[in-house]
């Protein structure tokens, strides 16, 4: 999931989104659609693909199809910022890659096209993903819509404590109760990522409900009554308390430097915070604690005014072969939802002493293998997590209690002054822009 960062909420998102009209009404007028067919635009997370692959899809589209193309890459770090740009039908990127509660509010929304695909004499690589992620997918489909037909999932994993194990005991993060004692104070960082973060405190809240049959992980996870937003907002406050702060993407790099204890982390992340750590003598750990937590994944879909949906729906055929799949795990340290014998083999790793049960991703006669247990966690881990739904019509309530309990509303007059900013701005640059 993944660099998604919650950091402008209440009258401040309102203004985010009037500037992004600006933004989105101006790129508008530059727009050159005699030459948009020979254009793919791309519009992802950073650092989250190998680079070099925009360069080389070309001339493999080329050689399936006889066309030219060439790719327009964008990135970005907020998913508010790029489901308004969709939104206002302003942009027309041919990809995005959103996480999975995204994708289904696009859904639901109207947002999207169907992938298309017949690729003629290509293989179709996109046969390639695990159908541990494809079954799930399911989950997420619109009335009259199925999820298979607007997706290809990208990218999955966990989310856990990443921690120093020479400043804390591995037995001491395995339950997210670390995080509210008062001898960890100050040495904790914490995702400023508001659905993450409801979803891991609302389990640790109810986490006796669920032990004794009263409710659901699944139940927990994504029914969001004003009771359960209640008591989050209660423990989340007290967590406020203990925390060194709230960390957008510099938090792995705090973690690598041994300045802070434990953090809040994405099972991508801290592969890649282990390996630049061992690099100088820190030892870092990562785990997903007993209560359960949440499984998501990233998916390309392709938005409703894309300009080149033929070649949107043959990248993403490129990008599930096995090797361009390898590539993009060794850029990002996070695990793709593709899985081929190529792959499997890739991932073994005969220095390990434990195995890990990958039965449920890779096939049942994979139950005992060597292989990094944070990329591809052991069964009794996925057992304990639950993909999580978009918050619908709870969103509002669970934004305003975030930003209460986090104690960053803006002032009411501050985001009423920028909201009149930015639309005499807009007016201002439509008047010169007449003139002209």
């Amino acid at each position: 999931m993944k660099k998604f960062i919650q950091k402008m909420l209440g009258h401040s998102f309102v203004a985010l989104l009037l500037f992004m009209g600006v933004v989105t009404l101006f790129s508008s007028f530059n727009q050159d659609d005699d030459s948009r067919e020979k254009i793919l635009k791309v519009y992802n997370w950073a650092d989250y693909i190998d680079e070099d692959l925009l360069t080389e899809f070309p001339v493999w589209y080329k050689e399936q199809t006889g066309e030219d193309v060439e790719v327009v890459y964008q990135v970005f770090d907020l998913t508010e910022v790029m489901y308004t740009k969709i939104a206002l039908g302003n942009e027309d990127y041919d990809l995005v890659c959103p996480s999975q509660y995204v994708i289904e509010r696009m859904m639901k929304n109207d947002m999207l096209l169907p992938i298309n695909m017949d690729f003629g004499k290509t293989e179709n690589y996109i046969r390639n993903l695990s159908p541990f992620i494809t079954e799930r997918m399911a989950d997420f489909s619109a009335p009259g819509k199925k999820a298979g037909d607007y997706m290809v999932p990208y990218m999955w994993g966990t989310s856990g404590i990443l921690y120093n194990t020479n400043l804390i005991s591995k037995s001491e993060v395995e339950s997210w109760s670390c995080l509210w004692d008062e001898k960890n104070k100050g040495k904790i960082l914490m995702k400023d990522h508001y659905w993450d973060v409801y979803n891991m405190v609302a389990i640790y809240s109810f986490y006796p409900d669920i032990v004794s049959g009263k409710r659901t992980l699944y139940d927990v996870s994504n029914a969001h009554t004003d009771d359960d937003i209640a008591m989050v907002e209660k423990n989340l406050k007290a967590l406020k308390l203990n925390l060194a702060g709230w960390e957008a993407d510099f938090g792995k790099e705090m973690m690598t430097k041994g300045e802070i204890w434990m953090s809040y982390n994405w099972s991508g992340d801290a592969v890649w915070s282990i390996e630049e750590a061992a690099l100088v003598n820190v030892s870092l750990d990562y785990v997903v604690p007993h209560e359960g937590s949440n499984l998501w994944f990233d998916g390309w879909v392709i938005p409703k005014y894309a300009g080149n949906v033929k070649a949107a729906s043959y990248f993403l055929n490129y990008l599930c072969q096995p090797d361009v799949v390898l590539r993009n795990m060794e850029v990002s340290g996070y695990t793709s939802a593709v899985a081929t014998p190529e792959i499997l083999e890739a991932q073994i790793d005969s220095t390990l002493t434990e195995t890990v049960n990958l039965s449920y991703f890779f096939g049942a006669s994979n139950d005992s293998l060597k292989v990094n247990p944070i990329q591809y966690p052991d069964s009794s881990v996925v057992s304990r997590c639950m993909l999580l739904h978009d918050f619908l019509d709870k969103n509002d309530a669970i934004l305003e209690m975030w930003s209460r309990a986090k104690g960053d509303n803006m002032n009411k007059g501050m985001g009423y002054f920028i909201g009149i900013f930015i639309i005499l701005l807009a007016g201002w640059l439509v008047y010169r822009k007449v003139k002209k």
